[in-house]
């Protein structure tokens, strides 16, 4: 996937610098690279969010990914620096939120990103498998044994929530198939530790 796919998606027309740092930010190999940029833009638009903030927060949500337990919080702190005043309190907020995907009842533009973040979890087989292989070459450099451990912690508590997913629209989209995902990479998991 190339740049130009997503400059049209870029909300703030007067900070093309800014978009392309971040291009170049999200450029990089494992699942959190420009094709989740890209999905999580088109699952917003299929959510019917086009709040500038949202948008926003998907650009930031992930362009600070080197595996580290405070990369949310230094994308958080990249908006707060970079993004004009009127946005960046906001959309470090919800990058913020991104840790655990747990938005309040009363946040839908908290539920929107949070939900286009995790819609991958339903994704075809095919798509969820490149999903997974990309998760694990995010974390290369945890070994095997650790790996399987975290990665099936954050699957059953994902899984133990009433839903996946906050918004209506959301689940209706995507609930089955992302269970019918977790279900099976839990028991995947599980059978194989």
């Amino acid at each position: 996937m190339s740049h130009v796919d997503l400059e049209h998606l870029w909300p703030l027309p007067d900070h093309g610098d800014l978009r392309d740092e971040l291009l170049s930010a999200w450029d990089r190999a494992g699942y959190h690279d420009l094709t989740h940029l890209r999905e999580v833009l088109e699952r917003l638009e299929e959510l019917g969010t086009d709040a500038t903030t949202v948008v926003l927060a998907a650009w930031f949500h992930d362009a600070v990914y080197d595996g580290g337990a405070d990369d949310e919080e230094r994308s958080a702190q990249w908006a707060e620096r970079a993004l004009p005043a009127a946005y960046a309190d906001e959309v470090a907020r919800l990058v913020r939120m991104t840790v655990h995907h747990r938005p309040a009842e009363d946040d839908p533009a908290g539920r929107a990103l949070s939900d286009a973040d995790l819609g991958i979890l339903a994704a075809s087989p095919e798509r969820y498998a490149d999903y997974v292989a990309g998760v694990r070459a995010d974390f290369a450099h945890v070994g095997e044994e650790d790996f399987r451990a975290g990665r099936l912690a954050v699957l059953q508590d994902l899984a133990a929530k009433p839903s996946i997913f906050h918004s209506p629209r959301a689940r209706e989209l995507w609930e089955a198939r992302a269970r019918a995902n977790l279900d099976r990479e839990i028991a995947e998991l599980s059978g194989a530790a």
